[in-house]
């Protein structure tokens, strides 16, 4: 039988989270058909976030686990490795199997059997809007599920970090007060604006988090070259001519039989990009993706004015704006950005820091101010 769970967390959260998939499976299944996982019950929820918050808090032979849990039943997963017998799920089972799950993209398959829940095996592939829960670090657990397409990063539903919850808001981003603010997001290159379509500049945010170094991205409008008043030229690593593999492969459409080439190729032609982000100074790209330069030094242009205060938000519901002078807001990454953003409205830049966190700004027309929106909780 479920036990009441220990973890306050995930009974304040769980009837949130079943309702948020029951919408969107409604929907797709309405509009997609298809293979679309079936919406867990809040008290499902309850006890998968309970049991494995508390495996997270343990160690095993020094190791703490990282684990990815998908609530499905072997039908629902192509080819799925089955154990022998089903497994309870408790935390010392989880801790015992975390050692062989830890690849990237092999989730353990839980699905209740009567009244208890029960761990059936492993899998690659989960059906769209599959209830997903992964373990980052210990007390650190993301809710998720794969995007109706099926392409790119899972979609974030809600963070749990001890006692702190944080539930995304995809409609107003958490700033449902601020509708000049909700306008200037829309410039921004966030999920909530993207559909279901695969993003680049998100995977490209996953990438530039991946190599834990921060990282500092200058997205610029292609065809001008008034980005360079405010870097120090000469530029140090000029990319000539500049890398335009992600826009080739984004304007050639793939046919059906070569639709994973096309995709590990677009794939791969990002994480190039995001591992030139780990240089010290700032990646360029312009607004269709093409590289232009890379370890650039920001620097404010002429006649421009220090920024003293930016708008800063984030995509979680309830969330307030504040404004804070860019120092706050992080080190010397996030203030050449702001500046960067601040002198060059037509600008995007994107901040990883070394600690995960990952900003984007630009400017707000609506506000007359440069708006950093922190979004490292919707790429967990």
């Amino acid at each position: 039988m479920l036990s009441e769970p220990t973890y306050l967390p995930a009974r304040m959260v769980a009837s949130e989270i079943e309702a948020h998939f029951k919408q969107h499976q409604q929907e797709a299944k309405r509009n997609a058909g298809g293979n679309v996982a079936s919406a867990p019950d809040n008290h499902i929820i309850e006890a998968v976030i309970d049991i494995t918050f508390w495996a997270s808090m343990r160690r095993e032979e020094g190791h703490s686990p990282n684990i990815s849990l998908a609530l499905l039943q072997p039908s629902q997963s192509d080819k799925p490795l089955m154990f022998g017998e089903q497994l309870r799920l408790t935390p010392q089972n989880l801790i015992k199997l975390a050692p062989a799950v830890e690849q990237p993209g092999i989730h353990l398959g839980v699905w209740p059997d009567g009244d208890d829940l029960f761990i059936w095996g492993t899998t690659h592939s989960v059906p769209a809007l599959c209830f997903v829960l992964e373990v980052i670090e210990p007390g650190l657990l993301v809710i998720k599920h794969r995007r109706v397409d099926g392409f790119g990063k899972y979609v974030n539903v809600a963070v749990l970090q001890g006692d702190q919850i944080k539930v995304l808001d995809e409609n107003t981003m958490g700033i449902a007060d601020c509708p000049a603010l909700i306008k200037s997001l829309q410039s921004m290159p966030l999920p909530t604006y993207m559909g279901e379509s695969f993003s680049v500049l998100v995977q490209l945010a996953a990438s530039m988090r991946l190599h834990k170094r921060g990282g500092l991205v200058f997205i610029v409008p292609s065809g001008s070259e008034k980005w360079r008043d405010s870097i120090v030229q000469p530029v140090k690593y000029p990319v000539e001519p500049p890398y335009t593999a992600i826009n080739d492969l984004m304007l050639r459409k793939a046919s059906a039989a070569d639709k994973l080439e096309w995709r590990e190729s677009l794939l791969e032609a990002i994480d190039l990009i995001g591992g030139f982000t780990a240089v010290d100074g700032a990646t360029i790209i312009t607004d269709k993706y093409d590289l232009l330069a890379f370890g650039a030094k920001a620097a404010r242009a002429e006649h421009s004015h220090p920024v003293g205060e930016i708008i800063m938000t984030e995509p979680v519901a309830d969330g307030r704006a504040r404004r804070v002078h860019p120092a706050q807001n992080g080190g010397s990454r996030h203030l050449a950005a702001a500046q960067f953003v601040s002198d060059q409205h037509d600008a995007i830049a994107l901040v990883a820091s070394q600690d995960g966190q990952f900003t984007v700004f630009a400017w707000s027309p609506q506000v007359g101010i440069v708006h950093a929106h922190r979004i490292d909780v919707l790429l967990l």
